[in-house]
């Protein structure tokens, strides 16, 4: 509760007296006996002392008076000219205060004003506050941003710079971060990063990823709160640090716990196969100290698959291969081979579909399943996929019996004789023989990704042989021809009859 003589003060300043503002301002400013300490009400007070030339007000104003309070006043642009004034008067905090009002957002100024905000800001920078040397290094940053490509940077007169602008973002950057500006130091360690240099990258990185270890524990119910910066300055730091061998281990391991349990699922696979002392192939990783955990490493790869990271699958699946793992299970290891390929995983579609090739005897369509597994692992070329794909199965191309057959067919050919003209465009699509083409079971001859030719029943002599469906044309083409056979049956016991029959009316039709 305000004494005696600070109501008085209170009275006179809003009776309008500028000493009893100025007054009254301090009073807020740095607390009195019966006055909270307010830093927005002491704004208040020495803007209105201000405006009567009180001069120690706007020299108060500069120097305790922040830019975070003066943004929330109900007009920031009319404090500019105290923050300047008060700069001019040798008050250096005062012209970042003023910089940083007039390049904040939403704040329209003179163009005058702007200039001189901006060498405040050089002259703040050069007597070594980090905020304003961060800030100047933001505004150069945001100078080169507005340039277009290919045209020359207009530096900023007010500016006076004497290096190209990049040069000097960057210089600005490192001394702030060498002031302890923890947003410079994050983008010192993006830009070692970005150039791979991991120990220049550590030297920024390291002491903010122990600030937030300290400052957030790890949890053992895997809901930690993490910004998205802070996850990725973990995983990274974790990383450069695992590319020394003398690092330590727990803590490489505790920072990758921190942000597997904020749910980043790159980081829950590195710590999955950590703690299987694997890496992503499955192989023993021997620069690591101590016994492999696959119990832990399973939960926090099933944490990373679920998130779609197919890597994490297939890890799953090594381990279940191992050995010494105690709960070793083929069928399991199986099934998180197929989530893994399912996923996109080209190593576990090659391996799947030259499983599926080898055994391709003991279930004659494991063959089709093969070519399947195949294309879809060439088509992220994998050169070994590609590789078999060429020995087990044919590319579709045009025969040219077929294609000189459907020069002769005519519209009353089409419309009498449907599957017969179909037949003929199925063959000049994908290559058939007349024998196949006048044989082939179209109801279950079709897969999506191949074509399936075996008229072995009805012509021993011929073989099976299976041909890609490659392009969308294709793919088309087929499903329309297809719908030509719905629901008929394709054998000689259907309204093409057997293969003499349809031989002979293929001879009728189109001479040779």
């Amino acid at each position: 509760m305000a004494n005696r003589e600070e109501l008085l003060i209170i009275r006179a300043a809003r009776a309008g007296q500028a000493a009893a503002q100025l007054a009254l301002g301090k009073r807020y400013l740095f607390g009195g006996a019966g006055l909270p300490k307010s830093s927005a009400t002491a704004l208040y007070w020495l803007d209105r002392a201000a405006q009567q030339h009180e001069q120690d007000a706007w020299i108060l104003i500069g120097s305790h008076i922040s830019f975070e309070t003066a943004q929330r006043a109900a007009q920031p642009a009319n404090l500019c000219h105290w923050y300047e004034r008060a700069f001019d008067a040798g008050v250096v905090q005062a012209g970042l205060a003023l910089a940083q009002l007039v390049l904040a957002k939403g704040v329209a100024v003179e163009e005058s004003m702007r200039n001189k905000a901006l060498l405040a800001l050089k002259a703040s920078a050069h007597a070594g506050l980090a905020e304003a040397q961060w800030l100047l290094a933001q505004h150069l940053e945001r100078i080169q941003a507005e340039v277009m490509p290919g045209l020359a940077v207009q530096q900023d007169e007010a500016l006076e710079l004497c290096a190209e602008p990049g040069e000097a973002t960057l210089e600005w950057t490192i001394r702030a971060a060498k002031g302890g500006v923890a947003k410079a130091q994050r983008a010192m360690a993006s830009h070692a990063w970005d150039a791979a240099d991991y120990v220049k990258y550590l030297r920024w990185s390291l002491p903010l990823a122990r600030h937030i270890e300290l400052h957030v524990p790890v949890s053992h119910d895997s809901n930690v709160k993490l910004s998205d910066e802070d996850v990725t300055l973990l995983s990274r730091c974790a990383h450069a640090l695992a590319l020394h061998a003398d690092s330590d281990t727990k803590e490489i391991e505790r920072f990758l716990e921190l942000a597997a349990q904020a749910g980043d699922r790159k980081a829950q696979f590195s710590l999955g196969l950590r703690l299987a002392r694997m890496d992503s192939t499955g192989a023993r990783v021997t620069t690591i100290s101590g016994s492999a955990q696959y119990k832990k490493a399973i939960r926090w790869l099933t944490l990373s698959g679920e998130q779609g990271l197919a890597e994490a699958w297939y890890a799953m699946s090594r381990i279940y291969l191992k050995p010494e793992f105690s709960q070793r299970n083929l069928a399991d290891a199986q099934q998180y081979l197929e989530k893994a390929a399912t996923a996109g995983h080209s190593g576990a579609q090659l391996e799947l579909g030259i499983t599926a090739w080898r055994t391709r005897r003991e279930t004659p369509s494991n063959d089709i399943r093969a070519v399947y597994w195949l294309q879809k692992a060439a088509a992220q070329n994998n050169p070994g996929a590609e590789n078999l794909l060429e020995k087990i199965a044919e590319r579709a191309q045009c025969a040219e019996w077929a294609q000189a057959a459907k020069r002769k067919v005519t519209r009353d050919v089409i419309s009498v004789y449907p599957f017969l003209a179909a037949r003929i465009e199925l063959a000049e699509l994908i290559g058939l023989s007349r024998a196949e083409a006048l044989l082939i079971d179209m109801n279950s001859a079709d897969y999506g990704h191949c074509l399936l030719v075996d008229i072995r029943a009805q012509h021993p002599r011929s073989k099976r042989r299976l041909i890609l469906i490659q392009t969308g044309e294709q793919r088309q083409a087929l499903t329309r021809i297809a719908r030509i056979f719905e629901n008929i049956d394709c054998g000689p016991e259907g309204p093409e009859g057997n293969y003499r029959q349809r031989l002979y009316r293929f001879r009728c039709l189109i001479p040779d």
